[in-house]
């Protein structure tokens, strides 16, 4: 019996309790004792029943990036770990304790988008109607949970190495709902696919996902550019197997990362923290001894864009002792076969959409 089946009988009374909690909402919701709103603006939820590390960011800008050109885009969060409260417009200048780290990343690369934080998604959406007029579409980030809010559009994400199928309850596994949950999903996307992806991986996801008729199902990868200096994103350096690279992360799931980096460069120390970690004074002064004992000028450190937006709470050090932190951007590539198809739908949606 290996440790994984030890610690799910060890954690399994805590499971039961947190499974009875969920059941309970659940029932509440779809008896109608607990009520959800809907809203007169198109509403496209992107969320997973795990507790992170599916890609929702990417594939929220993914949706940003498709939608733009045609729509006034607003992107509403609840702003995780964040130390403000209620409700906040996100401004590029604000720092990443006020906002959380995807907002903030999400305004910073989208500038001219709309994006806000709210712990309260049904609170959050008419506040950002009020304000903002022209709002055309809102995009829910990780709001797959939160059944107060009624998306017209529901993108639930799951990843190729760890599908919702084969996990359980927290604390036992890493699903914040029950693995049934995924029925009231429209879209479902297995995320982080090998590139390679065949005939028989697909047809092996679509026996084991079982998506029912009216659902969706489709595959996306992951696609990195060249990693750009944090504080200049002209400044970019093309990888080789002579860069010897610090990675530095504080998010879910860094293999697929460590994967691209382990083909591309030479990664001589890994730095890992907790999602979301808030990084402190002396793990900045640890990473630079680290690069002073390497003492190779082709050293540099790579983060994820995430983890740069908390990285630049210590900016002014990172600059004056010239860390060079750069950070690796990454964009969703839909599965050739039916990027269109996905693309398609989603405009269909908000063509056919009636308030």
């Amino acid at each position: 019996m290996n440790n994984n089946i030890i610690g799910r009988i060890l954690l399994s009374p805590f499971t039961l309790l947190y499974s009875l909690g969920v059941g309970l909402r659940n029932v509440f919701y779809d008896s109608g004792i607990l009520k959800s709103t809907s809203f007169n603006v198109p509403v496209i939820s992107v969320g997973n029943l795990s507790v992170g590390g599916a890609g929702k960011s990417p594939h929220v800008e993914y949706l940003i990036m498709l939608l733009q050109e045609y729509l006034n885009v607003a992107v509403l969060s609840r702003g995780y770990k964040r130390k403000s409260k209620g409700f906040k417009w996100v401004y590029s200048n604000d720092q990443v304790t006020q906002t959380g780290d995807e907002p903030l990343q999400f305004k910073r690369k989208f500038p001219e988008v709309a994006v806000a934080v709210c712990e309260s998604r049904n609170i959050g959406i008419p506040m950002m109607l009020q304000g903002k007029n022209d709002i055309q579409t809102i995009l829910l980030d990780d709001a797959f949970q939160h059944r107060s809010v009624v998306p017209g559009l529901n993108i639930l994400l799951t990843t190729y190495d760890e599908p919702y199928t084969r996990d359980y309850l927290l604390p036992s596994g890493r699903l914040r709902e029950f693995r049934s949950s995924a029925k009231r999903a429209d879209v479902i996307i297995v995320t982080k696919c090998p590139k390679d992806l065949s005939p028989t991986d697909i047809t092996k996801y679509r026996n084991e996902l079982k998506p029912k008729s009216n659902q969706q199902l489709y595959f996306s990868s992951y696609e990195y550019g060249d990693p750009y200096y944090m504080y200049n994103p002209t400044l970019r350096k093309k990888l080789t197997r002579e860069t010897k690279v610090v990675l530095l992360s504080a998010i879910a799931n860094v293999e697929y990362l460590i994967d691209y980096l382990d083909v591309n460069s030479d990664i001589v120390q890994l730095l890992k923290y907790e999602d979301h970690h808030y990084f402190k004074e002396n793990e900045l002064i640890l990473l630079e001894k680290i690069i002073g004992e390497i003492n190779d000028p082709n050293t540099i450190v790579i983060t994820t864009e995430k983890d740069a937006m908390r990285l630049d709470l210590h900016r002014k050090r990172i600059l004056d002792n010239k860390i060079p932190i750069f950070a690796l951007p990454i964009k969703v590539k839909i599965h050739p076969e039916n990027d269109q198809d996905f693309d398609q739908s989603v405009k269909d949606f908000l063509l056919n959409f009636t308030a």
